[in-house]
């Protein structure tokens, strides 16, 4: 198994890699998440996405776009942590930082086979359903039900007695 910081890439690494993949016959699976407070619903969204294809791979978001979904005082972890966090997991072959909202510019990069999307979508509501149709790239609902969120953890550790 490679080293976490082996599987951190950027985008111009990533495409020559991911054409010599396409041509072997391997499946690729592009999933994309903030990732901030890795916990264990980004855990099972990561393991249903892998088993979409062959070659995981997933984008992070980089810090300013994190600071433009979520608002003031996020990311908690800066991008780097949060890519090391990911790439440290079994089921990711691949970690890309990316600055824009969604995904979409990525996804025309790499043109993957599977676009994964976490639970608290449907295929009608993937921000990037209309570049997926168009690329004929699939897209996959994995993960168990979004009863974890970074917001709610956060919340818990602010409200958490002071030890």
């Amino acid at each position: 198994m490679r080293p976490a910081a082996a599987k951190i890439v950027s985008r111009d690494e990533l495409l020559p890699i991911l054409e010599a993949e396409k041509k072997r016959g391997k499946r690729i699976v592009l999933a994309n998440g903030c990732f901030d407070i890795l916990h264990v619903g980004h855990v099972r969204y990561l393991e249903g996405a892998r088993r979409e294809g062959d070659i995981l791979v997933v984008g992070v978001n980089a810090d300013a776009s994190v600071c433009g979904l979520k608002g003031p005082g996020r990311p908690i972890l800066d991008e780097g942590a949060r890519a090391m966090l990911v790439a440290s997991l079994r089921a990711v072959d691949y970690v890309v930082l990316f600055n824009e909202p969604n995904v979409q510019v990525l996804l025309e990069a790499i043109r993957p086979n599977v676009h994964a999307k976490g639970t608290d979508y449907t295929e009608e509501t993937v921000p990037e359903r209309a570049i997926s149709q168009k690329l004929g790239i699939r897209v996959a609902i994995v993960g168990d039900p979004k009863d974890h969120s970074t917001r709610a953890l956060l919340e818990i550790i602010r409200k958490a007695p002071n030890v």
